[in-house]
């Protein structure tokens, strides 16, 4: 018996069958980081100065389109030293096992989610990924909570906030542009669609302390102090449209570069998480 919360979303079987029609043309977000990733699954970029950090991976039929737009973005994957995982699930590692063939990358998962991959595999939904073959990969490094990880000039700070998966880890770095110094933060699981009641129930998971640990994760990152939010889907900060502001009047500001955005992002996950609670009934 399979969970429908992978076979049954149609953008999602759509992607993994045409994957060419989500394919975006990757841009510099600012200073040494950029935008590798599709028009679902976001896929980020460092370079350190002493090779490439890739934070996620994208899906295993849009690996093809992650690996045209490093090259097009000017880089090479055989640079790549580091990946990057804001969790464990088939959308966010789906390209990892053929990247590392490629560049012999080291490769970072949240301890939760290497236990997960371990004692519960079902729950990264990769046997569940429609018309695909995926291996679960075992990574070097299993992220603890305020791990930091340095390579080059990019020093990243992992931060536990599990909930969307046992493991998700959020990201917080620094990126320089011009005389500026921006704090970049990425919260690593804001989607709900494992939270709700018939996931939890029908993956027999603790339905409150889940939860709980969702909303504590959220509350940990508040006082974060952030200028510029990444999300780990596009829709989660408005990448594409961001970005497509700044094609149309590229004088004006740096739309990605918002103080006030972190909270109000943080908010908004909480909101849209009490209105499924509210739902639920």
């Amino acid at each position: 018996m399979q969970s429908k919360y992978i076979i049954n979303n149609d953008t999602i079987v759509d992607i993994l069958k045409y994957p060419h029609k989500y394919a975006v043309k990757p841009f510099k977000i600012a200073g040494n980081l950029y935008y590798v990733g599709n028009s679902t699954v976001s896929s980020h970029l460092i370079d350190t100065g002493d090779g490439l950090i890739l934070i996620d991976t994208t899906f295993p039929h849009t690996y093809p389109l992650l690996i045209n737009s490093i090259w097009e973005a000017g880089f090479s994957v055989y640079d790549i030293k580091y990946i990057l995982h804001s969790h464990g699930h088939i959308d966010h590692f789906g390209g990892t096992t053929g990247l590392v063939a490629l560049s012999g990358a080291r490769t970072f998962l949240g301890v939760q989610d290497a236990q997960m991959f371990r004692e519960r595999p079902e729950l990264s939904m990769a046997f569940e990924c429609p018309f695909c073959y995926v291996e679960l990969f075992t990574p070097d490094v299993e992220m603890e909570d305020g791990q930091l990880i340095t390579l080059g000039n990019t020093q990243i700070r992992a931060v536990s906030t599990p909930g969307h998966s046992p493991g998700v880890c959020s990201f917080f770095f620094t990126v320089t542009e011009g005389s500026s110094v921006y704090t970049v933060g990425m919260q690593g699981g804001a989607g709900l669609n494992t939270l709700n009641r018939q996931f939890l129930e029908f993956y027999h998971l603790d339905i409150d302390g889940t939860r709980n640990s969702f909303v504590d994760g959220i509350k940990k990152l508040e006082n974060e102090q952030v200028d510029i939010t990444l999300g780990n889907h596009p829709s989660h900060n408005t990448t594409l449209q961001k970005q497509g502001q700044r094609r149309k009047n590229p004088d004006a500001p740096n739309p990605f570069i918002n103080p006030a955005e972190w909270r109000v992002h943080l908010a908004d996950i909480l909101d849209k998480f009490h209105t499924m609670l509210d739902e639920e009934g």
